[in-house]
């Protein structure tokens, strides 16, 4: 009875290791800026980041601007 239920335990354990390495490798855990792969150079890229730091900065203050008027 006992060997059953470690092979059962076993089996299990062999069965479900490649859905913890599913769940770890998906595209939402992968989905991280250190794993961005650059497409052009490291100058167009700092460009893009601060013309879009610009652009969330400037749609911060409008909403605040929105609030205060409320």
């Amino acid at each position: 009875m006992l060997k059953t239920i470690a092979a059962i335990g076993l089996g299990a354990a062999v069965t479900l290791s490649p859905l913890a390495a599913f769940a770890q490798t998906s595209p939402a855990a992968r989905h991280h800026y250190s794993a961005h792969k650059p497409t052009g150079s490291y100058r167009s890229e700092m460009r893009a980041r601060h013309v879009s730091s610009k652009d969330r900065a400037r749609a911060g203050a409008e909403h605040v601007r929105q609030m205060r008027m409320q």
